[in-house]
């Protein structure tokens, strides 16, 4: 069984915000394996789907960003599923535009979503897809994240968050994590 989950946050005004990469990827990764969220629960929307043999249950948690680890730390505990096999999407200041990171675990560097996750999962060993978004020059992080895709940057971002998709397809279906770090990576 696995648990892909994109971070962002609920609403119409945060809809195009750096901070919904994952949202968008994990919708995408949805649509894509015919899966809807249809339903509401453990602090988040979801929806789930039997993939080659396995439940794959896609997450987007509700409670905005900053505790997005209680309702992984709900669905995944209630499901009884461990954490490698918890698969979070998210968008990574410290990672340049256009660029994906994929690892099997890791510290929850300067996000303040995958550091309530860490908290509520009590453990760093859970693999990440990591969409760049950092930018060239000064920024206040905070109002950065929070700021709408430019239309300039608009085309890159789409190759991201597509990579990023693919990439979790590619795990969703049995390919090896080494790899999908070596193809996607970079």
């Amino acid at each position: 069984m696995y648990l892909v989950v994109g971070l962002g946050n609920p609403g119409i005004k945060y809809l195009k915000n750096l901070h919904n990469l994952g949202f968008m990827a994990v919708e995408l990764l949805a649509e894509q394996n015919g899966v809807t969220f249809g339903k509401k629960g453990f602090k988040g929307e979801y929806g789930e789907k039997n993939i080659d043999g396995n439940k794959v249950i896609f997450l987007k948690p509700q409670t905005f960003m900053n505790l997005s680890g209680e309702s992984i730390s709900e669905i995944s505990s209630f499901y009884k599923i461990p954490p490698e096999n918890i698969i979070v999407i998210y968008d990574d200041i410290d990672i340049p535009i256009g660029s994906l990171r994929i690892r099997r675990s890791g510290s929850a560097g300067t996000h303040n979503g995958m550091r309530n996750i860490v908290s509520c999962l009590n453990t760093t060993d859970f693999p990440r897809v990591r969409i760049g978004t950092k930018p060239s020059g000064d920024y206040e992080i905070l109002s950065y994240v929070l700021s709408d895709i430019k239309k300039e940057d608009e085309p890159l971002f789409k190759i991201s968050v597509n990579k990023a998709v693919d990439a979790v397809n590619e795990l969703i279906h049995g390919n090896s994590f080494e790899n999908v770090m070596q193809k996607y990576n970079g």
